[in-house]
C-alpha cells in the first residue's frame, strides 16, 4: 500500500492548516488557539468523541472503526508546541509572534495527524479504536507526562501508542527508526559553588570559586572518557557559567549549569552519582563547598521491539523497501513522548524532512511534501494494526 491516493487530493487543505500553525506559535501549554482549531477540525471531521483539556490544554479525538470500536485501540501522537525562537525563514508563512516560531515542526505533525483522523473518520476501515493523541508541551513542559497523570491511557483504554517525529536531513519519503533506546534521557543540573570573594589582587586571600568551577567543568568531561563503557552512550555538557561583577573583584560563588543525556537507565544513575562525588571532592580539595541540584526531566523513549517492527513494515508499505532504515542509531536528544511509551508498548518513528536546517535553529522549515507520506503512515498504521475481520 503506497501513499494512499486521498491524501494527493488533500495535500494542499493540510498544506494550509501546517502553515496557519506555522503563523501562530504557542509555547508550552499555552495552546489555546492550536487546541481550539485541532478541536474544531476533529468535530467537523465527525469524530465519535473530541475531549479538551486533558494535560492541561491536549485534545483527544476518538474514532472507532466498522465494529463500533469493540476490538484493540491504539493511540497516536502529535506534539502542538512551538519554541521560543526568532523565526529567520523569510517565508510568507512565517511566524508572525515576535520571538515564537514552529523550530521543531510540530505544526506538520499536528497537521499530519489531523488529515489521517479526517480521512479515518470518513473510511473507519478498521475494526478497533484509534485515539489522536494531541499534546502540549513537549519542548520542556512535560506534556506527555500530564497527559498520562490525567488519564490518558487509562480512561481511553488505550493498549499501544505511536508517535512520529521529521528528521531533517533525511530525504523526503523515507523513514527510519530503530528497537530499544531511540531517543535519550534528558536530565538538567545546578552546581553551585561557594568560596569565598575577595580583591583580585590579593588572591591568596581568597577561595576562588572560578578555578574550582573550571577544575569542575574539566573532570566532569572525565565521567563519559573514563566511568562510562565505550559502548554506553552518554552526554555531559555544561552550557552556563554564571560568576563575577567586575574585573577586579573575585566573586563568592559561581553557578554552573547543563544538560545530562543518556539512553539506559543504569548510565543514568552513573552519570549523577559521579557528577556529585566529583564536585563535592574537587571543591572540598580547593578549600570551598559545592551542591549539585541534579533533575530528571525526560527519561529514555524506549521502543518495543515487537512494535518497532511493525512500525517498520507499515514504513516499508508506504515507501518502499529501500526507503526504511529499520536500526538507525538512536538521537541524544530527549523527547517526553517516552513518558506515554513508559505506560504502554509502541514505538516511535523519524520521518523524512529534505535538506531543511536543523530542528531548534531560526532558518528551520517544515517540508509540506512530508505530508501525504507522514498521513499514509498513520493511516496505513491503523488499518495494519486493527484489519477488518474477512
Amino acid at each position: 500500500m503506497p501513499i494512499v491516493n486521498r491524501f494527493a487530493e488533500l495535500a494542499d487543505e493540510i498544506t494550509e492548516w501546517r502553515r496557519d500553525l506555522h503563523r501562530n506559535p504557542e509555547l508550552l501549554y499555552d495552546t489555546l488557539r492550536t487546541s481550539a482549531i485541532v478541536a474544531e477540525k476533529l468535530e467537523a471531521f465527525g469524530l465519535d468523541e473530541v475531549v479538551t483539556g486533558v494535560g492541561k490544554t491536549g485534545v483527544v479525538g476518538v474514532i472507532r472503526g466498522r465494529n463500533g470500536g469493540g476490538g484493540k485501540t491504539i493511540g497516536l501522537r502529535a506534539d502542538m508546541d512551538a519554541l521560543p525562537i526568532e523565526e529567520e525563514t523569510g517565508k510568507d508563512y512565517a511566524s508572525s509572534v515576535p520571538g515564537k516560531m514552529h523550530a521543531c515542526g510540530h505544526d506538520g505533525h499536528t497537521a499530519m495527524l489531523l488529515g489521517a483522523a479526517k480521512y479515518l473518520a470518513e473510511t473507519r476501515n478498521f475494526d478497533g479504536t484509534a485515539i489522536m493523541i494531541f499534546q502540549p508541551a513537549e519542548e520542556g513542559g512535560g506534556g506527555g507526562r500530564a497527559m498520562v497523570e490525567d488519564g490518558l491511557m487509562t480512561r481511553w483504554g488505550i493498549e499501544e501508542v505511536y508517535g512520529m517525529h521529521n528528521y531533517p536531513g533525511m530525504p523526503v519519503g523515507e523513514f527510519a527508526m530503530c528497537p530499544g533506546a531511540i531517543m535519550a534521557a534528558a536530565d538538567m543540573y545546578d552546581i553551585v559553588i561557594t568560596g569565598r570573594g575577595g580583591h583580585a589582587a590579593k588572591p591568596h586571600e581568597t577561595v576562588d570559586p572560578i578555578v574550582i568551577a573550571s577544575s569542575i567543568v574539566l573532570a566532569l568531561q572525565t565521567i563519559v572518557s573514563r566511568n562510562a563503557d565505550p559502548f554506553d552512550q552518554a552526554v555531559v555538557s555544561v552550557t552556563q557559567i554564571l560568576a563575577g561583577t567586575a574585573y577586579n573583584i573575585i566573586p563568592e560563588r559561581v553557578t554552573l549549569r547543563g544538560t545530562v543525556r543518556t539512553l539506559s537507565a543504569e548510565m543514568r544513575d552513573l552519570v549523577e552519582a559521579r557528577m556529585k562525588e566529583l564536585v563535592s571532592s574537587i571543591a572540598k580539595g580547593f578549600g570551598g563547598a559545592a551542591s549539585v541540584d541534579y533533575r530528571r526531566n525526560y527519561p529514555v523513549t524506549v521502543n518495543d521491539a515487537e512494535r518497532a517492527e511493525f512500525s517498520a513494515e507499515v514504513a516499508r508499505a508506504v515507501a518502499g523497501d529501500g526507503k526504511v532504515n529499520a536500526d538507525c542509531l538512536p538521537m541524544m536528544a530527549g523527547e517526553d513522548f517516552s513518558f506515554m511509551l513508559e505506560e504502554r508498548p509502541g514505538s516511535y518513528i523519524f520521518i523524512g524532512n529534505g535538506t531543511s536546517a536543523d530542528l531548534h535553529h531560526p532558518q528551520y522549515d517544515f517540508d509540506d511534501g512530508a505530508i501525504p507520506f507522514g498521513c499514509s503512515y498513520w493511516v496505513t498504521l491503523v488499518e495494519k494494526a486493527l484489519p477488518v475481520a474477512r
